[in-house]
């Protein structure tokens, strides 16, 4: 029995969701977003979303809780949003962006350019003393940590300095260095 699945998802004023077919689309005031489903039945009854399973077979015991998870964080991204913050340290690294081009210094002999897709918003904070910080905004989850993964795997973190792009609050493992 799936503990996730079976807890409805509430719906938030100003978020509209509708089931047509195998598809559910969330509306809000951040955007849009569509999900298809099989293998379930979703009902949205007095401002809850119900996922439940049609049969008790392995498959659709499996995405009982994937789709009621999907479900939530549809409703969460637009009625509040998504947002995933990436911190460079290293010395020398910097960030900027004009519009949705983000452009990466990151001790490569050239700058990185990189074109954000239009549905995440990007910023950059840059404050003396501090490491610059990317903040990453959009209404889709899996949108905005593809993002996120792909600005990070241009520089990982090392594991001796912890030089590289990583997440903010994000816990490195380090190793010890050489010893004499």
């Amino acid at each position: 029995m799936s503990r996730i699945g079976n807890n409805p998802v509430v719906i938030p004023s100003g978020v509209t969701v509708t089931v047509n077919d195998n598809v559910i689309t969330a509306k809000g005031k951040m955007g849009e977003l569509t999900q298809n489903f099989d293998t379930v039945e979703v009902k949205v009854e007095e401002g809850n979303v119900y996922v439940t399973r049609s049969s008790d077979s392995k498959d659709s015991k499996a995405k009982h809780g994937l789709y009621r998870s999907l479900v939530h964080n549809m409703i969460k991204g637009v009625s509040e949003g998504w947002t995933k913050q990436l911190e460079l340290v290293g010395v020398g690294y910097r960030a900027t962006n004009q519009g949705n081009n983000l452009d990466l210094a990151l001790g490569f002999s050239h700058n990185i350019v990189i074109r954000i897709a239009e549905e995440v918003k990007v910023e950059t904070v840059s404050e003396k003393g501090k490491n610059p910080i990317i903040k990453l905004t959009s209404h889709d989850k899996q949108l905005v940590g593809q993002v996120a993964a792909k600005i990070r795997d241009y520089r990982r973190p090392e594991p001796y300095k912890g030089k590289g792009i990583k997440f903010v609050g994000e816990i490195l493992r380090r190793k010890a260095g050489k010893s004499a």
